[in-house]
């Protein structure tokens, strides 16, 4: 039977009407092409379990494996995608072993409904993906390191309010931005420890009757760390554990967010600090001379555009009765398309910081007598004026100060983490406990 003649999964004798398949599949074929790979190995393990428990024997288990392989060669190579016909993942899969082994196919969907078999294909991809993006945030970090190391020394005003405040380093500045990636790095493996938990045989989460699914040995063979051992807790953590996943996704974004900021208002001509490389800039269509940091300005916008998919997982289940109710299929789009904007915001942090250069002559002049205030009101604390007294004398005699040269003012920091102090080395140790999880 041709693709668009096949029923669909849950059709009997009835018939659906052409707008009400498009508005009920929505995008999906999109994201479930994504999905196919995962949706092949959670059946794979699958069909193990019916057989353990009898329903399918070892000589149809190994039919179902062969042809669940060929599928996956199919999908592989770019010959096998979900379209509106089909509905789903799931339906192409039940069809293509239907097609090829007759009535073993039609055995594979004993014990299992679309409701878990979704939610296993989504932990997978997410218990993937996660590890991916911690590999990136890690990469991310380390050329920050790269950075700020290469610019330990080099002089840069640090400001608050937007205005020029006290001292700083390039080397300083992205020390900051890595150390905080690693601290996003926990909150990743948090998120991902939290997906790791099997819905298998939860079905439609209710449980299965008359089957005595083996659900913590299918756990285990898709690399889950437990079992959701009560069948309704699948459903109702269905939005909810995603929003973790995505709650972490917008802590890097946030971070990356500020990072992309400072480079923005650092490449204006008022500022001159930094230089982005013409690869990762563009041009105007009406201005010749212009070079716009659209890299760096799109990865500043990616953290709202990641907000906006977290707001989704965050109320769409919200006042829903407990079970499973259609709105939830929404929640798949926005965590895939969520993982999507993620590993591209990524690439370009770390793009962005492997490529940008420093202009420490205008870094440098920028550095103006009143922001080494806070240093000689410090140097006469230690020579044992009261800080107040020392705070008000230097106030009045701002017109008295002088720029220092860099090793002069660098060597008044003594503290690990302040200017000229970068500890990089403690960074990396963080980032390689996280290679524990990011790397399996």
């Amino acid at each position: 039977m041709p693709p668009d003649e096949q029923p669909l999964l849950w059709q009997k004798d009835t018939q659906t009407d052409d707008w009400t398949t498009r508005f009920t599949v929505g995008d999906d074929p999109q994201w479930d092409t994504l999905l196919l790979p995962y949706d092949i190995a959670a059946t794979r393990a699958h069909a193990w379990a019916l057989s353990e428990i009898d329903v399918l024997t070892e000589t149809e288990r190994a039919q179902v494996e062969d042809t669940l392989d060929a599928l996956r060669g199919e999908v592989r190579a770019g010959n096998v995608t979900v379209t509106p016909s089909d509905e789903d993942c799931h339906t192409v899969i039940e069809h293509f072993l239907t097609e090829r082994l007759g009535e073993t196919g039609r055995k594979i969907h004993a014990g299992r409904s679309r409701n878990d078999q979704v939610l296993v294909a989504v932990r997978l991809f997410l218990r993937e993906k996660l590890r991916k993006v911690g590999r990136q945030v890690a990469a991310a970090a380390e050329a920050l390191c790269t950075l700020g190391e290469r610019h330990a020394g080099d002089l840069m005003p640090g400001y608050t309010h937007l205005q020029r405040a006290m001292p700083t380093t390039a080397g300083l500045w992205a020390l900051g931005y890595a150390e905080v990636l690693a601290a996003d790095l926990e909150t990743l493996r948090s998120a991902c420890r939290q997906v790791n938990v099997s819905p298998w045989g939860s079905a439609a989460g209710y449980g299965v009757p008359h089957l005595n699914l083996p659900r913590r040995a299918v756990a285990e063979r898709l690399g889950f760390r437990a079992v959701q051992t009560h069948a309704p807790v699948a459903q109702l953590t269905r939005g909810k554990l995603e929003l973790g996943a995505v709650h972490a996704l917008v802590q890097v974004a946030a971070t990356l967010n500020r990072f992309a900021a400072d480079l923005s208002l650092f490449a204006t001509a008022e500022f001159d600090f930094v230089h982005m490389p013409d690869a990762l800039t563009t041009g105007s269509s009406i201005m010749p001379q212009k070079h716009n940091p659209d890299v760096a300005e799109l990865t500043r916008a990616t953290y709202h555009r990641l907000t906006a998919e977290m707001q989704l997982l965050q109320t769409l289940p919200a006042n829903l009765p407990s079970g499973y109710h259609r709105d939830l299929q929404s929640t798949k789009a926005a965590t895939m398309k969520s993982i999507q904007l993620t590993e591209d915001l990524l690439e370009a942090a770390r793009r962005l910081a492997e490529g940008v250069t420093f202009n420490t002559e205008a870094m440098h002049a920028a550095c103006t007598p009143e922001l080494f205030a806070t240093s000689e009101a410090l140097g006469r604390v230690q020579r044992g004026v009261p800080f107040r007294t020392a705070y008000r004398n230097v106030a009045g005699a701002l017109n008295t100060l002088s720029s220092p040269d860099a090793p002069e003012a660098l060597s008044v920091y003594r503290t690990d983490g302040t200017p000229g102090q970068g500890r990089p080395d403690a960074i990396r140790d963080q980032l390689a406990d996280h290679a524990t999880w990011t790397e399996q």
